[in-house]
């Protein structure tokens, strides 16, 4: 009963400190938003959202007084640097938005959000000024120019989308058609159709490669270009307004000539001396089209759901199920189908502790043609096993909107077992080694009798009744309670798993250091690198109970500078840690590299030691 309640007693503290410390070393996260301060009317700009982390579930604000000619368009990349031979690396999400101003003022776009890890980040509003532009040439609703005379029936352009009650997500093709009965020149769009809540991918990467057919309406046949076509992803449910888009081509018309009195006039202007044909400007505008997006059902009961809405399949494997210690083994995740693919987060696989697992790398396989977005999105986990043993990395659902069916599907990874054997010089689990320098020679196994003079006692002197009797018969009872105490709190520390890693942190670095100075006389490279990276990066696990699998170089630089540890100090610990990975990759004879790392993995860690105590 005893046990229970201390037990319980230990495991709140160390949850406690767990949540503490993941808590306060996860990376510093920025989200911002940047774009041109000042714009003019009709000028075309970039609004760019930025994370420096991993981010799902983001919401765009409402923009409202721009036109969105494109967006949210994601995009990641990550970089690697190395400057006398300090390895830093960065990772950056970006979702950007294609602008064009409308009109004059000063507008202000609001926040954003996303979510990492859990948690909820909003980016900073943005304001834009927008001066006064060249004059735009304003198109004729009715489809007339005062430059010539060209009816409506004869040069038009209609919008219209393939579905207009779709659910929001869901993939939906607006397509624009130039309807001509006169020759015109390629057409020039002189304002986009601005397409408010939706995430607008284009489907005509040539724009002067127009598909023409011909077309008969109303008894009139019509030669048809199709001049623009996007597929749009509705991001909110309601009514949803697409605006016209505009445009101007050079028609050519036939020249109306009049007749005067003067017959030499009459002459001159005939054809054999010009043209009978004159081009004029024409400015077009299609329709506007409202789509009523429907929201999707309720998610509860269907974890896991990102999203993603259209039709998949998915696939996972490993490149290998068994392999050793510091070897590296690739898991690829693709989800292959017709839908919002670039939205499509990475999946939520749950890693053995002992697996060290890099930020994925997304690879992506997407066509965008006339039927809309197809293709397939893979995100490449590399992961590093460090200990031996029998791992299972854990089936995880993939959750999507099938609007087929009007429903949820979830489809599931399979389960993968991983055997890790141990690597060649990987000793981080035989603490069961006994070193030479444990046993000590006695000298000599034989002891003589005691040759001394021996010290009588008086007849008849007993102990009994003395102090000293009531003493030694009292002995063995506060010997025994002094057990109970010194054993109970014994119990106590071993119950405290940090305290137990902290406390043998020291000593396990050590012995790793000593196996690494076997490997360097051995000039055994591979196995010495090992030994001094387990020795430094198992040091600060072990000391401050981090999890091998997130310790990073800004969550070590954190750990020792939350203790107080000098700046100077703090810096040739992490210069030791980025020089182990210099060394694997060092050209030549890495002789004097290997014994200048040891030297300082041991100086480090030592006086790294000297300053926590």
């Amino acid at each position: 009963m005893s046990m229970k309640f201390v037990n319980s007693k230990i495991v709140i503290p160390i949850a406690l400190l767990i949540l503490t410390i993941t808590t306060a070393y996860s990376q510093q996260v920025e989200f911002t938003a940047t774009a041109l301060e000042q714009v003019a009317v009709g000028d075309q700009f970039r609004l760019i959202f930025s994370v420096n982390d991993q981010a799902t579930g983001f919401k765009a604000p409402a923009i409202k007084d721009f036109s969105v000619l494109s967006g949210p368009n994601p995009s990641s990349s990550s970089s690697m640097q190395i400057i006398n031979n300090k390895v830093t690396r960065s990772v950056e999400y970006s979702y950007t938005y294609i602008l064009q101003a409308i009109k004059e003022g000063s507008f202000t776009i609001g926040k954003a959000s996303v979510t990492v890890d859990g948690k909820v980040y909003e980016s900073n509003p943005v304001t834009i000024k927008v001066v006064k532009g060249q004059k735009q040439v304003q198109p004729d609703q009715q489809g007339t120019s005062s430059g010539g005379d060209i009816s409506a029936n004869n040069l038009f352009i209609k919008a219209s989308v393939n579905k207009s009650n779709p659910y929001q997500g869901e993939q939906i093709i607006i397509t624009y058609k130039l309807y001509t009965r006169v020759s015109i020149s390629t057409p020039r769009f002189t304002k986009l159709p601005s397409m408010t809540g939706f995430w607008k991918e284009n489907l005509l990467e040539n724009n002067t490669n127009y598909k023409q057919y011909r077309e008969t309406i109303n008894g009139l046949e019509y030669a048809v270009a199709e001049i623009k076509k996007d597929a749009l992803f509705a991001q909110k449910s309601g009514k949803l307004t697409i605006e016209p888009l505009e445009v101007e081509v050079t028609a050519q018309i036939e020249r109306k000539r009049k007749r005067s009195n003067d017959p030499f006039d009459d002459f001159f202007n005939d054809s054999f001396f010009g043209s009978n044909y004159q081009n004029i400007e024409k400015a077009l505008a299609s329709n506007a089209i409202t789509v009523n997006v429907k929201p999707l059902p309720p998610v509860s009961g269907n974890k896991g759901f990102d999203g993603a809405v259209g039709k998949y399949t998915i696939n996972a494997s490993v490149d290998k199920n068994k392999l050793k210690a510091n070897d590296a083994l690739t898991l690829r995740f693709s989800v292959s189908g017709a839908g919002n693919l670039k939205m499509i987060e990475k999946p939520g696989f749950v890693f053995p502790p002992d697996f060290e697992v890099y930020d994925p790398r997304i690879v992506d396989d997407i066509k965008a043609g006339s039927g809309g977005i197809t293709g397939k999105r893979t995100f490449e986990f590399l992961i590093v096993p460090r200990n031996h043993g029998n791992y299972t990395i854990k089936s995880v659902p993939f959750v999507y909107f099938d609007i087929n069916s009007g429903s949820y599907r979830t489809l599931s990874t399979p389960e993968f077992r991983v055997t890790v054997e141990k690597g060649s010089g990987n000793l981080t689990n035989a603490n069961t080694s006994v070193d030479k320098e444990d046993f000590q020679y006695i000298g000599t196994d034989i002891r003589y009798i005691n040759s001394g003079i021996v010290k009588l006692q008086p007849v008849n002197k007993f102990l009994f009744g003395t102090p000293l009797f009531w003493l030694l018969l009292a002995a063995p009872l506060v010997l025994f309670i002094l057990f109970l105490l010194i054993w109970q709190k014994e119990l106590r520390k071993r119950g405290n798993v940090a305290l137990m890693r902290n406390r043998r942190a020291t000593r396990i670095a050590r012995k790793r250091l000593k196996a690494a100075e076997h490997f360097l006389k051995n000039n055994n490279q591979a196995a010495f690198c090992n030994e001094i990276s387990n020795a430094l990066w198992g040091y600060i696990s072990d000391k401050f109970n981090i999890p091998r699998s997130v310790l990073s170089i800004d969550s070590v630089s954190e750990a020792l500078t939350r203790k107080g540890v000098r700046e100077e100090l703090i810096t040739k610990f992490v210069n030791a840690l980025n020089n182990c990975e210099f060394v694997r990759f060092a050209p030549g004879d890495k002789s004097e590299v290997m014994g200048n790392l040891y030297s300082e993995a041991m100086a480090v860690i030592t006086q790294t030691e000297q300053e926590l105590k």
